[in-house]
């Protein structure tokens, strides 16, 4: 009988065979060996199965893989989550990023000593491979809501480990037809209404973005993927009635998805009809930047290309 692991690290991964084996490295060197990694291979064609098989037979950490048609990050997510093991704890570390060598450890001790059913888990660090922060440090306080770390001006990308039995209680990433992206964050803020999370100012992960990741073209995300942004919005102007400034921007957001999906009447379906129909004009505006930016980035990807 397989012993229980405390940890499960997942990996969602599409073509990614040139920096995942960084990420393979940092996990064989962790000072504590109690996680298991799961792969999920959203559709890759650049030989990571094959990578992947050969590190299955070298034994120097559980590995459990698997491989599905492309769906897109959110997607993997969901494949993910649908099969965790019953371990404590969860933590995606994408595949063009690793770990420092004792992150598993930290994550695990400092889980023991300060964390419960209470909370929802761990909010920690990314760094870069100089070691400086992505963004800001965390306040110092025992914990707290992602919400208000970034209305409260927090910024960066952070580290969220969570337990596994709320991963799998709160809803799935939504999905669209022809629709390959939709933000990770939205089941973290579905968690945060009623769980705060630990923090733990210490690197947890160290994050390089790729010139093709989502980071790098979020107009491109924006135009490609409407009816995920138009629910997205929806959602945040459902659970935050009391922020205002969220309220306006995920009002103006909306109209703009609505228009890119040519969903005009939904805009009156915004719980706040009136105001949808005061900032109509900004909606259109940004819908109308939205298209000259992806198209800015279009020729300049062909100039590149030249």
């Amino acid at each position: 009988m397989k012993s229980r692991r405390y940890l499960t690290v997942f990996t969602p991964a599409y073509n990614r065979a040139h920096t995942i084996k960084r990420t393979y490295d940092s996990l064989c060197r962790q000072t504590s060996k109690d996680f298991e990694w799961l792969i999920i291979d959203d559709g890759s064609s650049d030989g990571t199965k094959k990578m992947v098989e050969d590190w299955i037979t070298e034994a120097k950490i559980p590995i459990r893989y698997i491989y599905q048609d492309n769906q897109g990050m959110h997607g993997a997510h969901n494949t993910a989550i649908d099969n965790l093991n019953n371990t404590v704890l969860a933590v995606c570390i994408d595949s063009d990023d690793w770990m420092p060598d004792d992150a598993v450890e930290k994550i695990i001790n400092f889980w023991k000593k300060s964390g419960d059913d209470t909370y929802a888990g761990i909010i920690g660090l990314d760094v870069n491979e100089r070691g400086d922060i992505i963004g800001d440090r965390l306040p110092a306080t025992n914990s707290l809501k992602l919400h208000d770390y970034y209305k409260n001006g927090g910024k960066g990308d952070k580290k969220i480990v969570v337990r596994t039995d709320l991963l799998k209680h709160y809803p799935k990433y939504p999905q669209f037809r022809g629709e390959k992206y939709f933000s990770l964050g939205y089941k973290y803020h579905l968690i945060n209404q009623t769980y705060d999370f630990v923090v733990l100012n210490e690197p947890l992960a160290i994050v390089e973005y790729q010139l093709d990741g989502s980071s790098h073209s979020m107009w491109k995300q924006y135009w490609n993927n409407p009816n995920g942004f138009m629910f997205l919005r929806l959602e945040y102007m459902r659970l935050y009635e009391s922020d205002t400034k969220l309220q306006l921007s995920s009002t103006i957001h909306y109209i703009s998805h609505c228009i890119r999906a040519k969903k005009y009447l939904n805009v009156f379906k915004s719980p706040h009809p009136l105001a949808s129909i005061i900032l109509a004009p900004i909606g259109l505006s940004l819908f109308c930047y939205n298209w000259w930016m992806v198209l800015r980035n279009k020729r300049m990807q062909l100039k590149i290309q030249r």
